[in-house]
């Protein structure tokens, strides 16, 4: 009997050892589970799971566990493991986060690749490690204009509208434009249209379809050859979770991390001729782009939200710098 029960005294030891070494992390989102960055959330998770290194994660999306705008600060503090998330939502707590959504200054998602492995995303990690927030996954996504009644391609055409932008340097450039801002996640958008809050909008293509802005609007300025709007939204993680991972969680979760990395950058790609196919297909008139349209913005956006930024971030002309130097 003494043997026996020393014998489930240590096996009890074992299982609760066990037990106690899986870990669930919790990653949330605003976006729809047809979104990009739910797939993108979708493949950590699910490569986490088949490493079977006693770790889990289960994925929170439609902003069912905090608001879009709310999730770095809980994310900072350790009351969120991971986030799929707009850094520039940011650029209150950290105003160099305002980068990355600055009109003009990605050429192309290749490009923005580039700028991911560059000195310039460097010294936006050192930030993020100030707020113990590491970056898992890179992504850039492109984007557009939709005017409820009419198109828009070139600063004009938004003079006297109601317009969204999702961040503050976006809303600098329209401002200059001559355009209201209302401010608003984008899983906003399509309310605020329908009830004639916003005239007109600019998000990333993905959100344009998987929130079905199509519904609502007259005219769609696509990214195209030229694209004026590319925002960073990366899989972020808190840096003192990922650190209290065994060596072999840590390992699966970079490797899972590699691989959507990789799917991130191919989609984003597709996703821009997709929301033309899904715009073209609800009878929304498709607008393009010129050359000297870009150029137009390009030279407002460097005389309002380029020269914000140098004026109001203590490195700001280093990191617009480190930034435009990237090839």
């Amino acid at each position: 009997m003494k043997t026996y029960l020393l014998t489930f005294a240590a096996a009890a030891a074992l299982l609760s050892a066990q037990a106690t070494q899986a870990t669930e992390l919790r990653l949330s989102h605003q976006w729809s589970t047809k979104d990009v960055r739910h797939a993108v959330a979708e493949i950590v998770a699910n490569e986490v799971a088949a490493a079977d290194v006693d770790l889990s994660i289960k994925i929170f999306p439609s902003k069912s566990l905090f608001k879009p705008r709310e999730q770095y600060r809980p994310l900072s503090r350790g009351q969120l493991d991971m986030t799929v998330f707009p850094l520039s939502y940011a650029g209150g707590q950290q105003p160099a986060f305002n980068l990355t959504l600055m009109p003009g200054l990605v050429k192309n998602h290749d490009h923005a690749s580039r700028l991911s492995k560059s000195p310039f995303m460097d010294a936006l990690e050192a930030k993020m490690a100030e707020d113990d927030v590491m970056v898992l996954v890179h992504g850039y996504l492109a984007g557009g204009f939709v005017g409820k009644n009419k198109c828009i391609t070139k600063p004009a055409d938004v003079e006297g509208l109601q317009t969204r932008a999702a961040g503050k340097s976006f809303e600098e450039m329209l401002v200059g434009a001559g355009a209201s801002i209302a401010s608003m996640a984008s899983s906003e958008i399509y309310s605020a249209m329908q009830t004639g809050v916003l005239d007109a909008a600019n998000t990333s293509s993905s959100s344009f379809v998987s929130y079905r802005i199509f519904e609502q609007v007259a005219c769609y300025t696509p990214a195209g050859d030229v694209a004026l709007w590319f925002l960073y939204q990366p899989l972020l993680m808190n840096k003192t979770t990922f650190e209290r991972l065994s060596e072999e969680q840590q390992s699966a979760l970079m490797a899972a991390a590699a691989k959507a990395e990789a799917y991130y950058l191919e989609e984003a790609k597709k996703q821009d001729a997709l929301s033309v196919d899904v715009f073209k297909e609800a009878g929304v008139e498709i607008a393009e782009m010129s050359p000297e349209d870009f150029a137009a913005w390009q030279a407002l956006a460097k005389e309002t939200s380029y020269k914000s930024f140098v004026e109001s971030v203590p490195d700001g002309q280093n990191l617009l710098d480190m930034a435009l130097s990237v090839e």
